[in-house]
């Protein structure tokens, strides 16, 4: 069956060439030209992912992002923005979406992120292998669940396939290419702020629950996970 994807954007030609793009690509393609409508169709019918105009009336990209989050939908969702300023797109992130794009973008980086989602999200063949014990922090794979000591962290699905990469590869220092591609599946070039954001993400979650320091950035290189 052909991935099926939602559009919200009030530009009508980005619109509809873009749902054009995808068809040809061989998506099934719904539009939708306000927030109030893509959390109504958002609701109502299954879609493989979501493709949201940060700037549209009534409610906007971010508000419904936040919303079908809170209602525990976690539908990947990437997120269009005319506004190129870091802050912007990282809440883009904090309201839940999986990647942003800024405008004006080349469609074969859209479609290539777009890709790199549903292939995130496709369902694991097989449980993987359970991951060693950091310290006192404890992943369980085939659950997708994280501990530290008694406490659960909640985590997101990006935050949780990045920390169980990171601990896989204890005291190894990961790059930035290699964690881009084995997370989101695309390199999204050495300006992106997307690996620091979820990196940020997990520190904060990590000291919440009382652990100490261990994700340790590399200047220049990358990220490593090694014992406090």
């Amino acid at each position: 069956m052909p991935n099926r994807v939602l559009i919200a954007d009030d530009d009508r030609a980005i619109r509809e060439s873009l749902a054009r793009a995808l068809e040809l690509e061989g998506y099934r393609v719904d539009t939708v030209d306000d927030g109030v409508q893509a959390l109504t169709r958002a609701r109502r019918d299954p879609f493989d992912a979501l493709v949201l105009d940060v700037m549209m009336p009534d409610v906007d990209g971010l508000g419904v992002c936040r919303v079908l989050r809170a209602e525990g939908d976690r539908t990947p969702i990437l997120m269009l923005t005319a506004r190129v300023e870091t802050a912007d797109r990282v809440a883009g992130l904090d309201a839940g979406a999986d990647d942003y794009l800024p405008k004006p973008f080349e469609l074969d980086e859209l479609l290539a992120r777009l890709r790199a989602l549903l292939r995130r999200a496709a369902p694991a063949p097989e449980a993987r292998p359970e991951v060693p014990l950091v310290d006192r922090l404890r992943v369980d794979p085939a659950a997708r669940r994280v501990w530290w000591a008694d406490t659960e962290l909640t985590l997101s699905k990006t935050e949780f396939d990045l920390l169980e990469l990171l601990v896989r590869n204890e005291g190894i220092v990961l790059d930035h290419s290699t964690i881009y591609a084995r997370i989101w599946g695309y390199d999204f070039g050495p300006d992106s702020k997307n690996l620091a954001v979820y990196v940020g993400y997990l520190r904060r979650k990590l000291a919440a629950v009382g652990a100490p320091a261990l994700i340790h950035t590399v200047r220049g290189v990358g990220y490593t996970v090694r014992r406090a």
